[in-house]
């Protein structure tokens, strides 16, 4: 008997909204492989640094599209499809919508552009769910507070906010499946709210 497939599940939200923990917990209590959008391949580690280095030179936005572009179809091809292929589960630390609200909604570039710069990059591959962990944007900057910020994060609130909304248009439009939670509680009871939310979409490994 064939085993069953593999599912992918991107957490998504701005900076310092708390997804990164959340990814843990959920791939530790799913059992899946946990990974991170840019850099967890060494071709993804030297994007990162291009990316967000604030001592690297300046990126250009379409550049800059590019590069999460490159770094993303590296993932896929290293980490990604493997794993789905094995039949695990993957939980990963943003995937597509990053790009469309960072690059799309903060940036200004065009959304159809970068849609299909993302399907060309995946080879198609898209979450069987994406967990938006939404914080008001000034709740995840004073979460940042006294830490280094990267390239990204040393944006205005305005970026900040553009991004916020962004993330919230994707997660209301009816074309892909999205599970929204609020973050502002604590690590527990944002961990509990995505915890049923995904065995409610997709059940369990």
């Amino acid at each position: 008997m064939a085993s069953a497939p593999g599912r992918l599940i991107a957490l998504e939200g701005i900076d310092g909204c708390g997804k990164s923990t959340q990814a843990r917990l959920l791939a530790d209590r799913l059992g899946a492989v946990l990974t991170f959008e840019p850099g967890a391949t060494a071709l993804g580690a030297s994007l990162r640094t291009l990316l967000l280095d604030p001592d690297q030179p300046a990126v250009a936005e379409r550049a800059e599209a590019l590069l999460m572009a490159a770094d993303r179809a590296q993932h896929v091809a290293e980490v990604v499809r493997p794993a789905l292929g094995r039949g695990e589960w993957v939980v990963t630390d943003r995937f597509s919508a990053s790009t469309l609200a960072y690059q799309g909604y903060g940036r200004g570039l065009d959304l159809g552009e970068l849609t299909g710069l993302i399907e060309w990059a995946t080879g198609g591959l898209a979450p069987d769910l994406s967990v938006l962990v939404e914080v008001e944007p000034a709740v995840g900057r004073a979460r940042r507070a006294g830490t280094p910020r990267d390239r990204m994060e040393s944006e205005g609130a305005g970026f900040d906010q553009r991004v916020a909304d962004g993330y919230r248009l994707l997660a209301d439009r009816q074309d892909t499946p999205w599970l929204v939670v609020d973050g502002q509680g604590t690590v527990d009871q944002v961990a509990a709210l995505v915890w049923d939310g995904v065995q409610g979409r997709l059940g369990a490994p």
